[in-house]
């Protein structure tokens, strides 16, 4: 987790210096994006903010202990989430890593698009902004919250996975939250290069089921409640929405 807020904010400065190096290239293509001081800057100066304060209350985290972890037990979790106290699986638990990752190369796939590969500058950009800032939002989220995971309350767990610190960033879902970001951003994509195309239908619904389950794995997992889960998926699209759209041309 700390490499990726160090990434953050060396990606931050990429956003500020993606306009100088779009301003070298010409095209005769009208893109339905612009790149601009006014957002790009914004988003690298929220994100660094975010990506700073996680590292600043990260490292004054304490881990759960034993003695404390023994007292727990999941008739302490709302009715509504309870039942994910009964589960634990590394194996899903790697599937669902495995959808993000996928997820977070998804955006490539339209480069295949000729018109889109000509502005892929700006497309490497929103990719970079979008799963910046969700990665910020969340984890600077985990890190205020201090909501513990659902295998916390499971006595079949071993003990040594309920002593990390990781332990205790149940919510939101990250993994629900990136997915999502990362697939409704291309469905956006793809949709403001492509209105009228006949394929809108299967990318948006697409771009719905790959995030939810994602995030039903991370419940049968045992990594998080389904509270998390859902607010991880508004969260992603939400943001997976909104970069593109700041960019589009005519908006400010």
């Amino acid at each position: 987790m700390k490499a990726i807020h160090i990434l953050t904010m060396l990606m931050s400065l990429l956003f500020l210096s993606s306009n100088t190096i779009y301003a070298q290239t010409t095209t005769t293509f009208q893109s339905p994006y612009r790149l601009s001081w006014e957002v790009d800057g914004s988003l690298a100066g929220a994100t660094l903010g975010m990506g700073t304060t996680y590292l600043i209350l990260n490292r004054k985290m304490p881990s759960l202990d034993s003695a404390y972890i023994s007292t727990l037990d999941k008739s302490m979790v709302k009715r509504f989430d309870r039942s994910a106290c009964n589960n634990w699986s590394r194996g899903i638990a790697k599937a669902s890593d495995g959808l993000m990752f996928t997820s977070m190369a998804l955006p490539s796939l339209l480069l295949i698009d000729k018109n889109i590969r000509k502005d892929y500058l700006k497309l490497g950009t929103i990719w970079a902004q979008t799963f910046f800032l969700t990665a910020g939002v969340t984890n600077l989220t985990k890190v205020l919250v201090k909501r513990k995971r659902p295998f916390v309350y499971n006595p079949d767990v071993p003990m040594h996975y309920k002593l990390k610190k990781d332990a205790q960033y149940s919510f939101f879902s990250g993994h629900t939250s990136v997915t999502s970001s990362m697939c409704f951003m291309t469905a956006k994509i793809y949709t403001d290069y492509n209105p009228k195309s006949k394929a809108l239908p299967y990318v948006w619904a697409g771009a719905a089921i790959i995030p939810a389950v994602t995030g039903y794995f991370r419940y049968k997992a045992g990594k998080h409640f389904w509270s998390d889960i859902l607010i991880g998926y508004l969260v992603g699209a939400t943001v997976g929405i909104l970069v593109p759209e700041l960019h589009k041309i005519g908006v400010r």
